[in-house]
């Protein structure tokens, strides 16, 4: 059984994007490749149960167990040492990809309070986009009585694509409801 957002791509959108942009290759058409979901936690230095917390959560919400990030140097202004636990992150690939995908687009940004759409100014140039969410429970798996917290997170569609407008067509295309 295959995700549903991959057969939609599959069937409609690679479809579209070849005859938008002419390919003369079926390589060229853009694809999604990977999603990375990250959570920095600075004040997981003080409390571990913000850092324990945090990785359930994202376990949660991409059906993947994250890795636990640490700093890579000792900062004396932020009373950070080599080492220590700072965040956590999960890359998505295949399935879980589209799973997650589809269910950000439909059921959680729909969620956010005052969504009018996610900004086109977030590509990075190469067919990448990022973005931020301000808070976790916009996902149906957070239980709000059980978050001690409110935290953050970025979320990175990484794509083949070449150019930021074939990036946002791929995006539009799977369902990214940008702003009019």
């Amino acid at each position: 059984m295959t995700a549903r957002l991959r057969e939609t791509y599959n069937n409609e959108v690679f479809n579209a994007l070849k005859e938008k942009f002419h390919y003369k290759n079926v390589m060229e058409v853009p694809k999604l490749v990977k999603i990375t979901i990250n959570m920095g936690l600075g004040e997981a230095k003080d409390n571990a149960k913000v850092m324990e917390s945090a990785v359930e959560e994202i376990a949660l919400i991409s059906g993947q167990r994250p890795v636990i990030t640490k700093a890579k140097k000792s900062i004396a202004n932020f009373k950070v040492r080599q080492g220590m636990p700072v965040g956590a992150k999960v890359t998505l690939r295949g399935d879980n990809m589209y799973v997650f995908a589809d269910k950000f687009f439909n059921i959680a940004l729909p969620r956010v309070r005052d969504f009018k759409g996610v900004s086109r100014n977030s590509f990075d140039g190469r067919g990448n986009y990022s973005m931020g969410i301000k808070e976790q429970l916009i996902f149906p798996e957070i239980n709000y009585d059980k978050v001690d917290t409110i935290k953050g997170m970025n979320i990175v569609f990484t794509t083949t694509a070449k150019t930021d407008e074939e990036a946002a067509a791929l995006l539009e295309l799977l369902g990214m409801p940008f702003e009019k």
